[in-house]
Formats: structure tokens, C-alpha cells, sequence
């Protein structure tokens, strides 16, 4: 196992050991290098002993080096590991056919948990993965639990056999680990006592296990086939935040912190205010859709007070979003640009006609979806729409760019952050 050099600095070491591109990179001190993150827990030595392969030929070399001074190499994207699953309530298989090939894989890398925070359910883990996640203090992983009935687990994840969870949280915790968890709550399948069972399991973990986010599932229109699961309804979601309340008094960290933390989008279901930022206790879970919105409603509160009375060059823009947060648009943030002298906004509410009807969140909308809805329509000077409906190649779910969408539209479609300063800084510049 090696990892292939990409590109290599002139005035690097690894240009001074003679690499070039295409070289391999095989082991640091005699271990093996098999990704980038081994290369960088690696490198940090100060006399390493390197091995490469250049040009059919290997070689070993030691270095003397300060421990900061790395290769200056670049290497090939590591392939990411597939997940071992197929959940039944799996996002991927939901999509409808025709899109990139990105949104068909599953990703179950706890590489990809521990660098940009994916969740995985550490099925696919052997001895030697857990084994390296600790020795390289791979901390915080985003673990997917659903549930830890080891029977449920099969049914829900369609894997044959126990994977042994428990065991394998108890490990990592046990080895100063630290987890996020979660749940994607499924009606009539993994709730009721089943979900008690899991918090019963989980809290045993505590602190090192530092929360499990309840998600309510997300189903698209493209089931066909497919396990058949009720949808997450209001009264539903109703239900769910009453027993909520029951399980956030029972399952709790020792020293009194929140544990167990549902995802907002069980309050916008109802229409219902989100709780307020000191509920969620510091608990860094937003990309989960867990406090995101307080988020946003608190950095709308307080720039507020700073947004310009009037503008000197009156504008009209639209702002569009998807079914899910328009309540929260028409409640905090039409009356907050309303008092702008010369702004002049129109809130657009569009439906998901890709992913199905189901589909309310305002990051799965793609660019045929606003082009569907907006075209024709009056929509000022330009249209706003969240950072979130873009990868990071800057492509939405069908792979249209800004500019397409533009082009469309006839208007700039433009991409807004999380603040709403921001946005009305670019407007007022024109």
C-alpha cells in the first residue's frame, strides 16, 4: 500500500530527495503510508526514514529535519471508502435516475467523519481502523447509530450479521474518542422503546459520547421499490417533541448537560419557535440541522440593529427558499428588510419537483427546481438563494452552475450566507 505524489515543491525536501511525480510514497520509520493522514501523523519526525518508489526503483532514506518541515509534496486524491450498509431509508437510493455518479455512492470513510465531519455507522470498521483512529487521536467522528439493538440494526441497515457497535463505541470512547451521534428516526420502526434502548445504551458512554441528534427521516419521491416507511407527519412531529421532553429529563450527561437533542426540523414541521441558543449547550451539531436556525435567527437579531435605514439606490431582489423555512422567512426576515427605505423584496417559496414533494429543505432544491418556479416571474434586480444548495465544486444537484441559472432567469442568482449583512452590503453595492 503507498500513496502516489501529485506534485512536488523546488524547494521542498522531497525535491532535495530527488521524488518527482509519480513517485510512491511507501513508508515513514517502517510503517506504512497509506493515505494523507497517515503521511501527516508520520512526518512530524525529526530523523524519519523514508521509502519511495521512483522510477521502478525502491529507496530508503533518513532525514534529519525540523518537526514542522514536511515533504513539500502534494499527493493523488485518497479514494474514499464505500459504505458497508443499505439502510433502508438511505438518501442515495432515493435519487432519481440520471444525475452525477457522486450522489449514488455512499460514503462510510471514517476519514471523511473525522476531516469534514460526515457521519458513518463504523459497520465497515475492523480492528486495525479502530486501532489507527486511536493511535492517530482521530477525534471528534460523527457516528450514525440509528439504533443498537443488534436484530433492529440488521433490519434497518440491511447488513447480515451483529457488527458489534457497542462494542466498538466502548473502544473509542474508552480511548479518549470523542463522538457525536445520531439518529434518523424512523415512525413505527426504530422509536418508542426502541429508541429509549438506544439512549439507554448510549448514555452509558457519556461524556466521551457527547450527544445523539434525532433526526426525523427524509423520503423523497423516488421510492419506488424501496422499503416502505410512513412519513414523518405534524402530528407526528407533534408527538415526537412531547416524549422529547420525557427523554431529554432521563437521559442526560452526569454532570446535568443536554444529551439527547432533536433536529430543527421537527419545530418547523409544526411551525413552532426553535429553542433558544443556550439550549443546545455549545453543541456543535448545526450541519446535522441541529441549532442551525437559532443560529441564523440570533445573527438576524443582532445585525439588525445595524442595517441600513434606507438605501441610496432603491433595489428589488427575490429571495427564495424552499417550503420547509418559509415560515421563518415570513416571521423574522421579510419584517427585518421591510423597514429598508428603497428595498424592496419578494419571498419565494419553491417546491422540490427533482428530489419529490416530500422534499422541503432548501439545500436539496436544484437549479431546474428555481428555474421551474422563478421563470417568468418579477424578480427585481437579482435572486438570493442559501450557500447550501451548492457542492464544493460549486454545482447544484444537477450540476448547474450560478450562471446557468442566471442565464435562465434572466437575472443574477445569487448566493447568500448566513448572514443577512452580508447580502444587503452586496445589493447596496449594486
Amino acid at each position: 500500500m503507498s500513496i502516489t505524489i501529485k506534485s512536488v515543491d523546488a524547494d521542498g525536501l522531497g525535491a532535495f530527495l530527488g521524488l518527482q511525480p509519480g513517485d510512491k510514497l511507501l513508508k515513514i520509520n517502517g510503517r506504512k503510508v497509506i493515505d494523507h493522514l497517515d503521511y501527516q501523523f508520520r512526518i512530524v519526525d525529526r530523523q524519519p526514514v523514508i521509502e519511495f518508489e521512483s522510477g521502478g526503483r525502491r529507496e530508503a532514506v533518513e532525514v534529519d529535519k525540523e518537526e514542522e518541515t514536511d515533504l513539500g509534496v502534494t499527493f493523488e486524491e485518497m479514494p474514499i471508502r464505500k459504505c458497508a450498509n443499505d439502510c433502508l431509508f438511505c438518501f442515495v437510493d432515493q435519487n432519481p435516475a440520471g444525475m452525477r455518479s457522486s450522489l449514488y455512492f455512499r460514503d462510510g470513510d471514517y476519514r471523511m467523519s473525522f476531516l469534514f465531519g460526515h457521519y458513518i455507522t463504523l459497520t465497515n470498521m475492523g480492528k486495525n481502523e479502530l486501532e489507527r483512529i486511536v493511535e492517530q487521536a482521530m477525534s471528534p467522528l460523527y457516528i450514525s447509530v440509528h439504533a443498537t439493538s443488534p436484530e433492529l440494526r440488521k433490519r434497518l441497515l440491511l447488513y447480515r450479521k451483529d457488527d458489534n457497535l457497542m462494542d466498538k463505541l466502548r473502544y473509542l470512547t474508552g480511548n479518549g474518542i470523542e463522538l457525536h451521534s445520531q439518529v434518523v428516526l424512523c415512525p413505527g420502526i426504530n422509536d418508542g422503546s426502541e429508541l429509549r434502548r438506544t439512549l439507554g445504551d448510549l448514555v452509558i458512554l457519556s461524556p466521551q459520547l457527547k450527544s445523539v441528534a434525532i433526526v426525523p427521516v427524509g423520503l423523497t419521491g423516488h421510492r419506488l421499490g424501496l422499503a416502505e416507511i410512513p412519513p414523518v407527519t405534524p402530528d407526528y412531529a407533534r408527538n415526537f417533541l412531547k416524549e422529547y421532553a420525557a427523554l431529554d429529563r432521563l437521559y442526560r450527561h452526569a454532570d446535568g448537560g443536554r444529551f439527547v437533542l432533536p433536529a430543527d426540523e421537527w419545530y418547523l414541521l409544526l411551525d413552532e419557535p426553535v429553542p433558544p441558543l443556550s439550549f443546545y449547550e455549545g453543541l456543535e451539531m448545526e450541519e446535522n440541522g441541529v441549532g442551525q436556525v437559532r443560529r441564523f435567527l440570533d445573527t438576524l437579531k443582532s445585525e439588525a440593529s445595524q442595517f441600513p435605514e434606507r438605501l441610496e439606490n432603491p433595489a428589488h431582489i427575490t429571495l427564495a427558499t424552499g417550503v420547509l423555512a418559509t415560515g421563518i422567512f415570513e416571521r423574522h426576515v421579510m419584517p427585518a428588510l421591510k423597514k429598508i427605505e428603497g428595498l424592496s423584496v419578494t419571498l419565494e417559496t419553491v417546491p422540490n419537483r427533482l428530489l419529490g414533494a416530500p422534499v422541503t429543505v432548501a439545500g436539496l432544491l436544484s437549479g431546474q427546481d428555481f428555474i421551474s418556479h422563478l421563470k417568468g416571474r418579477e424578480l427585481g434586480q437579482s435572486v438570493w438563494v442559501t450557500h447550501r444548495i451548492l457542492n464544493e465544486d460549486k454545482v447544484t444537484l444537477d450540476d448547474m452552475t450560478l450562471d446557468q441559472i442566471s442565464e435562465q432567469l434572466q437575472v443574477p442568482f445569487r448566493i447568500a450566507g448566513d448572514s443577512l449583512a452580508g447580502l444587503l452590503a452586496e445589493v447596496a453595492r449594486g
